[in-house]
């Protein structure tokens, strides 16, 4: 049995319940694919975006609604070996893999002012043009449940704010495009898991700062000192607190599907902020 093969089995049999099930589950729940829909499948070479294009080969191959896809991988700037890492797993795994190039990183590398804020926002905008140049009408993200949670933690504690990683979001600025995340209530635990019962390997993270460490760079003396970034410290604090309550995570998620509007002191709606005192005793 190759590779693909296995995987594919797995998905079907052994993670079908943790995995495929959840995925189908989220895309039904929030209505993320209709009759007729393009969708761009964009990884990224990490664990989470390649599970996700063997999820939706497995969606394709029940078939309910027609619907095509197209597995897209953007290359800001890779080093040559993690390109090359990514192309082998794509190959191993089955995806038709569709690479373009960017200059993402050589735009960022100078920049000190949030550099990954600037370089999420620009590779959006490069998936959205190369889906839209493609014919799609919506691209596919592998965020999971785990990245739901972290997001409302960290809106919380270091944002002052409620809000959460939405599953759906019509685009902006790119007239008819919509961003869906599939991999909503699927959790890490359960990819990592995936990934390790195969024997996988797959690229960290898509940026230079793990590029340089992979590479054994000097990096910045934030780094050096062992500095966490705010969402590694968010899931030590999610682990910390799920010793105490075990329902932790999911109590989270919820908090943002349960909202009572009728005791917060405001809340913010297409831009416009409403208090309380608008509804208060009428």
């Amino acid at each position: 049995m190759t590779k693909q093969e296995e995987v594919e089995v797995s998905l079907r049999k052994k993670f079908h319940k943790v995995l495929f099930t959840a995925f189908a589950k989220a895309i039904n729940e929030y209505e993320l694919l209709s009759p007729g829909d393009r969708v761009a499948v964009c990884i990224s070479g990490g664990k989470d975006s390649m599970l996700m294009a063997k999820l939706f080969q497995e969606l394709k191959r029940h078939n309910k609604f027609e619907f095509s896809l197209e597995f897209i991988c953007m290359d800001p700037g890779y080093l040559p070996a993690n390109r090359k890492l990514i192309e082998e797993n794509a190959d191993l795994m089955g995806i038709p893999l569709t690479i373009f190039e960017s200059p993402i990183f050589e735009a960022v590398t100078d920049v000190h002012d949030s550099p990954c804020y600037l370089c999420a926002r620009m590779r959006r905008g490069y998936l959205y043009k190369k889906a839209q140049d493609l014919g799609c009408n919506k691209i596919a993200l592998g965020h999971h449940y785990d990245d739901v949670i972290e997001t409302i933690l960290m809106g919380m504690l270091y944002g002052g704010q409620v809000q959460t990683m939405m599953p759906k979001i019509v685009s902006q600025n790119f007239e008819g495009m919509e961003l869906i995340r599939p991999m909503y209530l699927i959790r890490e635990s359960d990819i990592l898991h995936f990934r390790d019962y195969h024997e996988l390997t797959f690229l960290q993270c898509a940026c230079r700062f793990t590029e340089a460490q992979a590479a054994g760079e000097i990096l910045n003396e934030a780094a050096n000192a062992g500095q966490l970034s705010k969402r590694a410290e968010i899931k030590q604090l999610i682990r910390k607190l799920k010793e105490i309550n075990p329902y932790v995570e999911s109590n989270i998620f919820k908090s943002v599907e349960n909202v009572n509007l009728s005791t917060v002191i405001a809340y913010k709606k297409d831009g416009v902020t409403h208090r309380f005192t608008e509804w208060y005793g009428k």
